[in-house]
Formats: C-alpha cells, sequence, structure tokens
C-alpha cells in the first residue's frame, strides 16, 4: 500500500487535534516543535521527520501509526527493541550494581507507560520499557520495607505494559518470560489484587497455547484466592477474573461455565462504576464488551447474542482504545459468519481508526479482512487496499 500524501497525513494530524480540542499551538508547545512547523504540515506544505512524527503523536496521545496508517514504522521499531526488553529482564532475580531511580519518579514514568498501553501505543512502550525494566528491578533488589512492596508493584505493572508487546506483536516466547516476571513481582508484595492482576494476564499463555480448560481451571484458582468484594478495588479484581473466565471458558465450549461466569461478572460489575484498578478496567461496559467476546467464542449458535449486544450498545469513547477495538474486531467476526460481510467491513474501518496498530496486529481482524475480501472480490476499492494494510492479502 502506498504511503499516505503529504497532505494525507497533515488533515489527519489536524482532525486529531481538533478532537482533542487542541489548538496549533498547544500542540507546537506539547511536541517541542515551532508554531510554523505546525501549520506546514497540517496544511501539506511539510512532510514531518520521524522524530517530529514522533512528538506531534505524542502531544496528541496516539501511536504515529494512527497518523501514518500505512507505515509500518511502528512494526519495525517494536521488533527492533524485543531483544533489548529479553536482555532487561535475563536476571531478574540478581540484584546488578545499579543505582536506584527515586521511587516518586520511577512511578510516575511507569504511570505513563500504562497510559500508552491503554492506547495502544506500541512502539512507545517498546522503546521505554527496557529502562524501565531495569529501572524497576534496581529499585526492588535495593530498596527494604514499604519502598520494596512499592518497587515490586511497579515492576509487575512495567513488565505488564512491556508484555502488551511482546504478546501482539508475535513475541510468545519472551511474552510468557515477562508474565512470570509480573508473578514473581506480585508475589513479592503480599498485594492480593497484584496477584489477581497477575493471574488475569497469565491467560495469555493459555490462549496462546489453546490450553482453554487449563487456564479456566487456573482462573478458578485465582478467582477462589482473590479477596472478598468488600471495596471497590476488590470487587473489580474478582469480576475481571470472572470476566475473563467467562471467555476461556467459551474457548473451551464450556458454554455453561461461561455463562456463570458471565452471571458473575455482571453481578460484579453492576456493584462498582466503570473504572480502572491497578490491573485491568472493570465495570458495566467492559462486562458488556466481553459478552460480545464470549458469545464469538462459543460459536455459530450464540452469534445472535452478539449482534443483540451490539445493537443496543457500543464501547464509550472513555473505554480504553485496545478494549474499544477490540469489540469491534469480535464483533465484525460475528457479522461475517452472520452472513454480514458489509457490516463486517464496517466495524474493522471502526477498529483500526480508534487503535490501528492493535487492529492491524490482530489475528482475527487479517482473517475477518480476508473473508470479507473473499465474499466481496466486486469492490476492489477501499477493501482491497485495507486487506493489503491489514496483510490479508
Amino acid at each position: 500500500m502506498p504511503s499516505p500524501s503529504t497532505r494525507e497525513v497533515g488533515q489527519r494530524i489536524a482532525t486529531i487535534r481538533r478532537a482533542r480540542r487542541m489548538t496549533q499551538a498547544e500542540v507546537a508547545r506539547s511536541a517541542f516543535v515551532s508554531l510554523a512547523t505546525v501549520k506546514a504540515i497540517e496544511r501539506g506544505a511539510r512532510s514531518p521527520s520521524d522524530d517530529t512524527l514522533d512528538s506531534i503523536a505524542a502531544a496528541l496521545s496516539v501511536d504515529p501509526s494512527h497518523i501514518v496508517t500505512g507505515s509500518t514504522r511502528t512494526v519495525s521499531r517494536v521488533h527492533a527493541a524485543i531483544p533489548a526488553i529479553s536482555s532487561a529482564i535475563s536476571a531478574y532475580d540478581i540484584a546488578a550494581d545499579t543505582a536506584p531511580r527515586p521511587l516518586p519518579e520511577l512511578g510516575a514514568a511507569v504511570g505513563q507507560l500504562v497510559q500508552w498501553r491503554l492506547g495502544a501505543q506500541y512502539a512507545r512502550i517498546a522503546e521505554q520499557a527496557p529502562h524501565l525494566l531495569g529501572d524497576a528491578l534496581a529499585a526492588l533488589h535495593h530498596t527494604t520495607g514499604v519502598n520494596r512492596l512499592r518497587a515490586a508493584q511497579l515492576l509487575a505493572v512495567t513488565a505488564r505494559s512491556a508484555d502488551a508487546v511482546a504478546y501482539k506483536f508475535g513475541a510468545r516466547d519472551l511474552s510468557a518470560r515477562l508474565v512470570e516476571l509480573m508473578r514473581w513481582a506480585a508475589q513479592q508484595t503480599d498485594d492480593h489484587i497484584a496477584q489477581a492482576t497477575a493471574a488475569y494476564v497469565r491467560t495469555e499463555t493459555f490462549f496462546a497455547a489453546r490450553a482453554h480448560t487449563q487456564g479456566l481451571t487456573a482462573l478458578e484458582q485465582a478467582i477462589d484466592a482473590s479477596p472478598s468484594p468488600l471495596d471497590r478495588t476488590a470487587t473489580a479484581a474478582r469480576g475481571a477474573l470472572h470476566m475473563r473466565a467467562a471467555v476461556i471458558a467459551a474457548r473451551a465450549s464450556d458454554a455453561d461455565a461461561a455463562s456463570l461466569h458471565l452471571d458473575e461478572a455482571h453481578r460484579l460489575g453492576d456493584a462498582v462504576p466503570e473504572d480502572a484498578y491497578d490491573g485491568t478496567q472493570f465495570g458495566p461496559d467492559t462486562v458488556r464488551a466481553h459478552e460480545v467476546s464470549v458469545a464469538v467464542s462459543l460459536g455459530q449458535e450464540h452469534l445472535q447474542q452478539a449482534l443483540d449486544v451490539a445493537h443496543v450498545w457500543t464501547p464509550p469513547t472513555d473505554m480504553p482504545a485496545e478494549r474499544q477495538s477490540g469489540f469491534w474486531i469480535e464483533l465484525a467476526r460475528a457479522q461475517v459468519w452472520a452472513g454480514h460481510p458489509d457490516d463486517a467491513f464496517e466495524s474493522l474501518k471502526v477498529a483500526r481508526f480508534i487503535a490501528p496498530q492493535h487492529t492491524r496486529e490482530h489475528p482475527w481482524a487479517r482473517e475477518t479482512a480476508a473473508t470479507v475480501r473473499r465474499l466481496k472480490r466486486a469492490d476492489a476499492g477501499s477493501l482491497t487496499a485495507f486487506s493489503d494494510w491489514i496483510g490479508a492479502i
């Protein structure tokens, strides 16, 4: 697919800027570039360099791939960073002779990493994760008492963000190591919420291995070990585990277990506002999104349930971008199976608009695009371009 023209790039920047209700001057200040540069780029008179594009994307809180959607820059940058992430955790249980970074400063940097994960900004995570993993490990090994517990929490959160990149980009061995690091760090904290989060993320390894029955067992054990839902955080932690258990039960073709866990997730979700705790976002909207995932995972006989949910509800715009796009990808899968390829293509386009790189790396999005193209061979234009972009040709 040809690269977008300079004018198209400028138009996308202007569109995103207006959606963020930012002026050109505000973008220039946040991106540390001149106002003249922003104006020239937006009107198509100047093509941004890689560094300028990164800076403007950061100012707009999007991944560069959201601006240059036909580019492979994010993919190449992520894969270039994978060895450094692997190296950073190669001796995680051995203290290195490195002075620890002040915990407040480290906490702020890790918090930014989490925001990038929620926004599906994978290139930025990949480039910062090696340094932050090293900093968090140094803090864990060289602090004591309450500070050590805090360092362990930060390490677990950092490992999760790095894992989001490794898993999405197919580095499954590295992903498994990062999940184990997250579990190890969570065990250092004596924090049941952190341990519940680690159990939630560990499910990725069962998905990757198609070990769905074993994954369901592991999640049910984690639910039993999780704190009673006596406050908002504990309720969200347990609810998220039930939500995850419903999906993996569906993948195991265990409709009864999927229904049981989904019902419990709904009950707990209705007890808390849509919010984020230290592990994953949970609330009524998140459970609804997973209801579609459960229906699609159960197969043809349950497709109508997915379509019914989508008929009355779509993800709110303040839901994390990765989760929003995941909903539209799952819905597209249901729509193409139900014989609605045009609707499926529209859903894929929405997913791409919300989180381009997440959509591009999602195997179900690629598979659905290939199916739609096979069914709609006469519609060559935008469908062919989309299929080329996602790698379905």
